[in-house]
């Protein structure tokens, strides 16, 4: 998970960005944006505020709350400055050192790695001064995401198309993949640490054709994943069935685990050697007794019945067997009674903090991008953390993880 600012300079593909922005969201990365006055022509600042959860950076003359000068509490929060659209002119400031607006501002002042998606008309494209721009920039170590041939806003075909958003993201992924962040995993807080995290839901089959499934995505683990390995820890996710596009870290091994009884015996044998366990998957409880080896039919009025016995506890055994030095996390996904239930689960699953959520609720829990907790522990006061996103819960989670890792050793 990494803090990307997003710049978007004044061309017609800036209503693209958008779903740039979306994109990397949806990877777990946390994003904040800054524009320049003539892509808030195109695209309202209002909207990817509502997006990020946070201010648009326009006036770098802007007051803040907290006094900082916005651009540059903006460059220093960044572990990846993204220009997109990037116009041949703000290529050209970039290439110059110029920063006489907040973007070319930021991107000046950043000591982030930086990569533009060029997007303009084909023959500025060709321009000898683009081109120059563009060698320069890329002589300076900023990577450049050529354009696409195809057709231009101005009614006709040429190189200068902004590649398609789904294409950014995968290339940003690629490059934090490949590039380490001045702020990520290399001197974190869990350096030397491995995390194994659950995440989805699991399936138990009742034919070859059915199965007891539920409503998990997987965002949740896969944000702790995430935050996770930023922290610098080696991550083993453990993954039922999810929804969403899995993490590409080379922080994060990944193994993949449909039933109750292939989790577990994944989480057994990950968390064996492990620092801690963050059992963020929604487990079934019950599988059918026996499973039918062919599909099953209608017969007589049409109803089935079926008898149903209890799967393995995972997280009541990891609890008991947890060593000295080693922490236990796991989640209570509640309808009713939330606090009760969770505190029960907390006594009898021998875990070091339970996450309790409330599911009924809409906008927080499964298949959502934001959730509301409560974090239970042994004989303290429950901490109740408002409705946020699931990153910004993550991150919570794992420096409570590390919180309980520091306490044992």
């Amino acid at each position: 998970m990494a803090k990307i600012a997003v710049h978007m300079t004044g061309g017609i593909a800036v209503y693209k960005a958008v779903e740039v922005v979306r994109g990397l969201q949806k990877q777990g990365h946390e994003v904040r944006v800054a524009m320049t006055k003539n892509a808030a022509r195109f695209v309202g600042p209002a909207t990817l505020a509502a997006l990020i959860k946070h201010p648009v950076l326009i006036d770098q003359w802007s007051a803040t709350l907290n006094g900082q000068v916005p651009h540059i509490e903006l460059a220093d929060w960044s572990d990846l400055a993204l220009v997109v659209p990037a116009t041949a002119n703000i290529l050209a400031k970039m290439a110059n050192g110029l920063a006489d607006d907040a973007v070319s501002a930021t991107l000046l002042a950043t000591s982030a790695p930086k990569m533009a998606v060029p997007a303009m008309n084909v023959h500025m494209w060709n321009n000898p001064a683009t081109q120059r721009n563009i060698a320069q920039l890329k002589q300076d170590g900023v990577i450049i995401m050529e354009p696409a041939d195809g057709m231009l806003a101005e009614g006709y075909a040429g190189k200068g198309r902004m590649p398609e958003p789904a294409e950014i993201v995968k290339q940003v992924q690629n490059c934090l993949t490949k590039q380490p962040l001045q702020s990520s995993a290399a001197n974190g807080p869990l350096k030397g640490k491995t995390i194994v995290v659950t995440a989805g839901g699991t399936r138990e089959a009742l034919d070859p054709v059915r199965y007891l499934g539920n409503r998990s995505s997987g965002k949740m683990g896969i944000a702790i994943a995430q935050a996770a390995a930023a922290s610098g820890a080696k991550v083993e996710l453990i993954v039922g069935s999810v929804s969403v596009e899995l993490p590409q870290s080379p922080n994060i091994a990944i193994t993949t685990a449909l039933s109750t009884q292939a989790m577990a015996d994944a989480v057994s044998q990950k968390f064996a050697h492990a620092d801690a366990l963050i059992m963020a998957a929604a487990v079934a409880d019950f599988r059918p007794a026996v499973l039918a080896d062919q599909k099953i039919k209608k017969h007589g009025d049409g109803t089935l019945t079926l008898h149903l016995v209890p799967t393995e506890d995972i997280l009541a055994t990891m609890g008991a067997q947890k060593k000295p030095g080693q922490a236990v996390i796991g989640f209570a996904a509640e309808t009713n009674d939330l606090l009760q239930n969770a505190n029960a689960k907390l006594a009898k699953k021998h875990a070091d903090v339970i996450v309790a959520n409330d599911v009924s609720k809409p906008g927080i829990g499964f298949g959502s991008d934001a959730n509301a907790v409560t974090i239970l522990r042994p004989n303290q006061a429950p901490l109740k953390w408002p409705r946020q996103s699931k990153q910004k819960i993550a991150a919570k989670i794992v420096d409570l993880a590390n919180q309980l890792l520091k306490a044992g050793d």
